[in-house]
């Protein structure tokens, strides 16, 4: 008994500890980002082909931010187009570029006008080579192997891309990002998908809602998110390191203490108000959009209903007289796809626009996203602007 009662002392006692770690800015920044686990097995990042793609698929090279930051980049070249020119592309020398708009694989989608990208922004932890991402690029690419492009990115702090990661310096890396693509790269936003997954969800809607209310509006194509979050309080209230170790989930039913530790939260990364606030501007402004969420039942990271929430939020930011969870219910029930052992999908069209919802039985965090789910996707909203 005495034994049992040191122990549990120990472990509260350790929590608390760790909660006080918590509320500091650096080692929440740790947690949340997770920035220096590298998870690329000593692979050196500039020999792309260790990560089973074929000889200059792939061209590392670098983007500068506004700030003075610089960005390590993939262009990952898409199957088809690599076979057309697969003898030039082996070609030329190998690695890392200071010039990329030197390279013949930039030029192939430089000088074509119905080239398409998607940019990807990942998920916490790692790099652009780490985990599912490879299979990610694949996927996104599958639909139109001759035309689809990929160009992916380390945050600050991740990876070969120095500094330090908080909400404000991703969403100036995305925004740099995207400026590339378009003034560099010489791709129209109606030719570009913001995809992101998990916390690249949260980054890829901020550059949205960036660009689409500025002016005038600059509106991609479309959005993909796949496992994204409502804010990071609602989400540290549910999550689990490696779907095990909770943070701050076992003090929920204490709304009070929680509510009050969550006022200690730095960087809030609210989706929730940004998937309104970018639907709001668009409707708005007239311009087309369409925004697709996905997610696994099985998400043991995120769990699922995160998506319910914010799919509910941006239906609610397209009508002038917001309507209650009952009729949002009624609505949902009469619209939605049942798909039996794919799970479902639900969709709300408006005259600018289109907000889709799949949920799928199964593909937990991050196996979903090398999913035939995830080039219908894409070829949808491509699809959808010719």
């Amino acid at each position: 008994m005495k034994y049992s009662s040191l122990t549990a002392a120990s472990i509260i006692g350790f929590y608390a500890f760790l909660l006080g770690l918590l509320t500091t800015q650096s080692f929440q920044a740790h947690v949340v980002y997770l920035h220096k686990l590298q998870m690329t097995w000593s692979k050196d990042l500039n020999i792309p082909e260790s990560f089973g793609f074929l000889r200059n698929q792939v061209t590392p090279f670098s983007i500068p931010t506004r700030d003075g930051n610089t960005l390590y980049a993939w262009h990952i070249l898409p199957i088809e187009l690599y076979r057309q020119h697969e003898s030039t592309l082996i070609d030329e020398p190998s690695g890392f570029v200071g010039d990329v708009t030197s390279r013949f694989a930039f030029n192939l989608s430089r000088h074509d006008p119905d080239a398409r990208l998607v940019i990807h922004m990942h998920g916490a932890a790692g790099t652009v080579a780490s985990g599912y991402r490879v299979p990610n690029y694949l996927a996104l690419s599958a639909g139109q192997p001759s035309k689809i492009h990929v160009l992916t990115f380390d945050y600050r702090g991740f990876g070969h891309s120095p500094g330090t990661p908080s909400e404000s310096g991703l969403v100036l890396d995305a925004i740099a990002v995207v400026d590339w693509a378009i003034k560099i790269g010489g791709f129209s936003p109606s030719r570009i998908i913001s995809f992101g997954q998990s916390l690249g969800t949260a980054v890829s809607l901020a550059v949205s809602e960036h660009f689409a209310t500025q002016s005038p509006p600059v509106v991609f194509a479309g959005s993909i998110l796949v496992a994204p979050f409502v804010d990071v309080a609602s989400l540290v209230a549910t999550y689990r390191l490696a779907g095990t170790i909770p943070i701050l989930s076992p003090l929920s039913r204490f709304p009070l203490l929680f509510n009050y530790l969550s006022t200690f939260i730095h960087d809030k990364w609210s989706s929730k108000d940004r998937i309104a606030a970018y639907v709001q501007a668009n409707e708005a402004s007239g311009e087309r959009y369409w925004l697709t969420l996905i997610h696994a039942e099985d998400d043991y990271d995120i769990p699922w209903h995160h998506t319910e929430t914010l799919f509910w939020h941006a239906v609610n930011a397209t009508i002038i007289k917001r309507i209650n969870d009952d009729q949002f219910v009624d609505a949902k029930n009469v619209s939605n796809k049942h798909l039996g052992a794919a799970g479902s999908i639900m969709e709300s069209r408006t005259k600018n626009g289109v907000i889709m919802k799949e949920v799928l039985k199964t593909g937990l965090h991050d196996v979903i996203m090398g999913n035939p789910v995830i080039t219908l996707a894409v070829m949808r909203i491509f699809e959808s602007t010719k």
